[in-house]
């Protein structure tokens, strides 16, 4: 090989040369390589975390199905004894509606007076205390929706 200046190259140099190329190629190579490590080290690293929390959910959700099954229906409420409360139910059940405690009277064909209303009020609330019947509000009584 021939110099621009028409001389032969010293064949040190031109190796030397050849070397300091190829040596500069190497470090390229480096440091590409040592970029897709970084990058395949932090891939490896979100692998490991899903893997352990498929692992902690597996272990979960074996240890949910070990435990015994508890029942989480409320008891049913229990009707008091006095049949004047069946009646009461009965007729709820029958008119399907809401209803006022002198409502009850009527039905009932009970005199209106106080003395029967209030009867019939403190019997709904004994059912509405019981949860049987609800209080849609202030003095109207109706049968919990299902």
């Amino acid at each position: 090989m021939t110099r621009a200046d028409g001389q032969e190259p010293d064949p040190g140099t031109w190796l030397l040369d050849k070397i300091e190329a190829r040596e500069q190629a190497v470090a390229g190579q480096i440091e590409r390589t040592r970029a897709e490590i970084d990058t395949l080290t932090a891939r490896l690293r979100d692998l490991d975390e899903a893997a352990e929390h498929l692992r902690i959910t597996r272990k979960t959700l074996l240890s949910l199905a070990d435990e015994p099954e508890t029942d989480t229906t409320p008891p049913a409420p229990v009707i008091p004894d006095h049949p004047a409360y069946r009646q009461i139910l009965n007729i709820f059940g029958d008119l399907g509606r809401p209803l006022r405690a002198r409502d009850l009277c009527q039905t009932l064909d009970l005199p209106i007076v106080p003395k029967n209303t209030e009867k019939i009020r403190a019997k709904l609330k004994r059912l509405v205390g019981q949860g049987i019947l609800v209080e849609t509000e202030p003095g109207l009584f109706a049968q919990p929706r299902p």
